[in-house]
């Protein structure tokens, strides 16, 4: 059984609708996918009805923006209730804030020589419940300000950088806690990726977990052999349950195919059984 837990469409930054993502995950091979989508469940009935069509069990999922000491970190959801009144009204404030943050980008972005407006900015969006980042770096592409999504983050949108600016949210226990309340799992994702390895270091995942968190994402393109040796170690150590990915997004993210990384099922079938209510 080939199981991919992290995978994006464009109800946030993807660029496949939510059914050509789930065909798209029948023509690679997998028999489980989740749609992991940032900050929001909105896709989850159109890849439900694809998944009854082809074949393909799709987990309902999310990918919450969150924070810890600072920086942001990125806490996969599996499993919840999509009507949970708590989770839903911190998702709302989080997308909320991302709107808002389109504005500011667009006026530093702006300020330091490259034009932009948020209507440049949501033509590439696709109408997205979730919009980020990466939407601002297909208007910049567009524009001609850069050559693709990695060269407008490097240069321009990460932290420290002329096009960056912050965004709300909850601290990640706070988010932990919210998704046990709706009756889900949790699972760090690509911990020791991009920046997050500074914040995420054994210890505050050992603090993590201690706060209930479920599982990491060990096998992911942003973890080198090593990465990937010493967050399984760590895994074991914390008794956390041990996921991999491809974190697809479509044409929006080169070298993240559909299946690159995958999940034990032996390791699914643990978190099943811990969002069924088997104790933790």
């Amino acid at each position: 059984m080939r199981i991919d837990l992290h995978t994006h469409s464009n109800v946030s930054d993807g660029t496949d609708t939510p059914a050509e993502l789930v065909h798209a995950a029948e023509r690679a091979g997998l028999d489980v996918v989740a749609l992991t989508d940032h900050d929001t469940t909105l896709g989850w009935a159109e890849a439900l009805e694809a998944g009854a069509t082809c074949g393909v069990e799709v987990v309902p999922g999310l990918e919450i923006s969150t924070e810890l000491r600072g920086r942001g970190v990125h806490l996969l959801a599996y499993l919840v209730d999509a009507a949970h009144p708590g989770l839903q009204a911190e998702l709302g404030r989080i997308r909320s804030d991302r709107w808002t943050r389109l504005e500011r980008i667009a006026a530093a972005l702006t300020a330091a020589g490259y034009p932009l407006d948020v209507d440049d900015i949501l033509a590439h969006a696709q109408g997205a419940s979730s919009v980020g980042r990466p939407h601002v770096a297909d208007a910049m592409i567009a524009l001609g300000y850069v050559a693709d999504r990695e060269e407008a983050f490097a240069s321009y949108l990460s932290e420290g950088r002329a096009g960056f600016a912050s965004k709300y949210a909850p601290p990640t226990t706070t988010a932990i806690d919210l998704v046990h309340a709706a009756g889900g799992v949790c699972v760090l994702a690509h911990p020791w990726g991009r920046g997050s390895r500074r914040v995420l270091r054994p210890s505050a995942i050992a603090d993590l977990r201690a706060a209930g968190l479920d599982g990491i994402e060990v096998d992911h393109q942003n973890h080198d052999r090593i990465a990937r040796r010493d967050l399984r170690a760590l895994a074991v150590e914390l008794d956390l349950v041990v996921t991999g990915a491809s974190d697809y997004h479509g044409t929006g993210k080169v070298g993240h195919d559909l299946g690159v990384n995958t999940t034990d099922p032996e390791q699914w079938d643990r978190l099943r059984s811990l969002a069924a209510g088997v104790p933790r």
